[in-house]
């Protein structure tokens, strides 16, 4: 896949291949849903809805599933949880890439600073093709009025044990035209916060 990229005159970019995930065992995890009261259904419902219209998810008949649930943020907002313990478990840790952010004492007081949080990172980053099944989870229906809907993860869940390595990984792949191009300009990021 391409992505226009910006560096002072038009470039094109190639994006990283999407990262494969070692696993320990290739046996299906299955948790089943929990129980979940009206309100939560309803908001988890209108939360899928979304994320699958943004193509973070797709339709799934995977043999994997772990169950998913809804807190209500600060703003009153719902956010979507995901419980990927089972999932965590069966995978190889890709360790950290990066131990932290570098010392902002390092940077001269002079030097213009602009910090850039980038917005649903998780959600702009492929899962590998042969991975995302494993990232399955059901939504049941309100009074089990249905069948319950399948759905699993393209993108990187949140919850994913691997995901903010992954993350740290395609960003740097992606700044490095920008650091290569512009060498004088400080690019740290950490996660999906970066420092220019």
């Amino acid at each position: 896949t391409r992505a226009g990229f910006f560096l002072g005159a038009a470039e094109e970019v190639l994006l990283p291949t999407p990262i494969k995930i070692t696993w320990k065992s290739l046996n299906p995890v299955w948790v089943p849903q929990w129980p979940l009261p009206k309100e939560k259904l309803l908001a988890l419902t209108e939360i899928v809805k979304t994320q699958l219209q943004a193509g973070h998810i797709k339709p799934s008949t995977s043999p994997w599933n772990t169950p998913v649930f809804v807190i209500r943020k600060k703003s009153g907002k719902w956010r979507l949880l995901h419980d990927l313990r089972a999932v965590n478990a069966q995978m190889q840790p890709l360790g950290a890439v990066q131990r932290g952010l570098p010392a902002l004492s390092a940077i001269p007081q002079s030097w213009p600073v602009y910090v850039i949080d980038l917005r649903d990172c998780f959600f702009s980053i492929p899962l590998h093709p042969e991975d995302t099944h494993r990232f399955a989870f059901t939504l049941p229906t309100i009074n089990q009025e249905s069948p319950d809907l399948r759905y699993e993860w393209i993108t990187l869940p949140q919850g994913m044990a691997n995901s903010p390595t992954m993350c740290q990984i395609y960003l740097d792949s992606l700044l490095a035209p920008l650091r290569k191009a512009f060498p004088r300009v400080r690019c740290i990021h950490y996660m999906d916060d970066l420092l220019i």
